[in-house]
């Protein structure tokens, strides 16, 4: 183990996110306001100079293998909530540490999660930052930095693979995993920029657009006002939005290819999003006819409320446009199993992934089939491409793990003094980076009223669920430190 090279790397993270730093502190100067210019003025310099200093005290030649990878990316998205803190600290927009921290981390793992009461009383610089931090952690520090700095070689695998959401295995796009990385965030960037102009021309100011394009493509939910996106009350905003987090929550390989194929066929040639689409609808057109039956709604209101609801549950963007919690308790349950699928691998979205459940569900089919055919020999497919049994087991732990988190995080929040209901939902809406839940952390709350202690211990489960829980745990293995 290699601590100068963790360090190093640490310290040129950092003085990307300082850099990054500028683009909230131009909207400040633009609309005036002192308190976040001074903010920023502050925080840009003190984050950017101690990723300098530690990259040029500790640099080295030397290469990262897997446990620097690990380590560094778990470090750094720990870094990235801690320096991502002080602009609302010096701001005075919190005035302790374990609010800051929380938020901070929810923005940079895209899990939307808020302690904040009043949003739309934040100065703009403020308000950009959250969205801009969901932005950076939906396509992934990491893959930023690798794309960014092409001295990494072989070390940059490492870190690409230990951070890229999603999937087992990193398909690569280009022979070179620097190319893989530029190629995925060119994509991210090129969807953010269309999103942006349209809602833009649908009647959101410029910022605002801005703001709610990063939140909806990096899955994270952030929003600018109090209301979020039901504050704008338009049919058309709402769909362009369900539009892009459908698209957010695919796989963005299969936007690059579609678009360099010039062929949307590529989607369909995938049995992970045809799963993912066969879900939103069926799950959409349940809720609407629901909807229809049970409220007031008009089937216009209720298709675009179920679908609205469907999708920005299971990409794990949770942008809100009605109080689903005074909809019938049978909405309230399929909206908390979505919670537990999440978008397809490769995708910015959160908790299990589409294409863990996809293997899941054919390994299940084919052990019934050899409990009624006991002498059957049967080979796992995707794509007519054989699944290896290492990849069927990780898959399986990776659920066990999950589940086993998510009731052992559930016990621990009910000890925190939370009903059941809202412990359970908690638990699920961080470690899933879905952002609100049922209860006390409804969609029409917050999670202000957690302890110090509860913030922390939430804001760890939004980091495990966003690093998909083996990056961070190798780290409480003893045998993971030893040389």
């Amino acid at each position: 183990m290699s601590y100068k090279l963790i360090i190093t790397n640490l310290g040129k993270i950092l003085m990307i996110i300082g850099l990054s730093m500028f683009l909230p502190l131009f909207w400040a100067v633009y609309y005036g306001h002192q308190q976040d210019i001074a903010a920023f003025l502050i925080s840009t310099p003190i984050t950017f100079g101690v990723g300098l200093l530690l990259f040029k005290k500790f640099q080295t030649e030397e290469t990262i293998h897997y446990k620097e990878g690990f380590a560094i990316v778990s470090f750094s998205w720990l870094f990235a909530a801690f320096f991502g803190s002080l602009p609302y600290l010096i701001s005075g927009t919190f005035t302790n540490f374990a609010d800051a921290f929380f938020e901070s981390m929810s923005g940079f793992t895209t899990t939307g999660a808020t302690v904040l009461r009043d949003i739309q009383a934040l100065p703009p610089g403020i308000l950009f930052w959250r969205s801009l931090t969901n932005w950076l952690g939906g396509m992934g520090i990491i893959v930023l930095f690798v794309a960014i700095l092409s001295s990494l070689g072989v070390s940059g695998t490492q870190m690409f693979k230990a951070e890229l959401p999603g999937s087992p295995v990193t398909e690569k796009l280009k022979p070179r995993i620097r190319e893989t990385a530029k190629i995925l965030w060119y994509t991210y960037l090129t969807i953010t920029v269309v999103e942006s102009i349209l809602l833009w021309f649908c009647g959101m100011s410029l910022f605002d657009a801005i703001c709610h394009a990063f939140a909806t493509v990096a899955t994270g939910g952030v929003s600018t006002k109090n209301a979020n996106i039901g504050f704008y009350d338009s049919p058309l905003i709402y769909w362009i939005i369900n539009i892009f987090m459908f698209i957010s929550g695919a796989n963005f390989s299969l936007h690059y290819l579609a678009f360099r194929n010039k062929s949307l066929k590529i989607f369909w040639k995938s049995e992970e999003f045809k799963l993912y689409f066969s879900i939103i609808i069926t799950c959409a057109l349940f809720m609407t006819i629901v909807l229809i039956f049970t409220t007031d709604l008009t089937l216009g209101e209720a298709l675009t409320a179920g679908t609205f609801q469907t999708i920005a549950t299971i990409t794990t963007t949770a942008f809100i446009i009605n109080d689903y919690e005074q909809w019938p308790f049978l909405l309230q349950c399929l909206i908390f199993a979505l919670m537990f699928i999440g978008g397809c691998a490769g995708s910015s979205s959160g908790s299990i992934k589409v294409g863990r459940i996809l293997i899941l569900l054919k390994r299940a089919h084919s052990e019934i089939k050899r409990a009624i055919h006991p002498r059957m020999i049967t080979q796992l497919k995707v794509r007519e491409r054989p699944v290896s049994d290492d990849i069927v087991i990780n898959i399986s732990q990776f659920f066990f793990l999950y589940i086993l988190i998510f009731m052992f995080a559930s016990i621990i929040l009910t000890g925190l003094g939370l009903d059941l209901i809202s412990a359970l939902s908690a638990a699920a809406s961080c470690l899933g980076n879905v952002g609100v839940g049922l209860g006390l952390v409804g969609p029409s709350q917050d999670f202000s009223f957690f302890s110090e202690f509860g913030k922390f211990f939430l804001a760890f489960l939004m980091l495990l669920g966003r690093l998909e829980l083996y990056t961070v745990l190798v780290l409480f293995s003893p045998f993971f430190w030893k040389r």
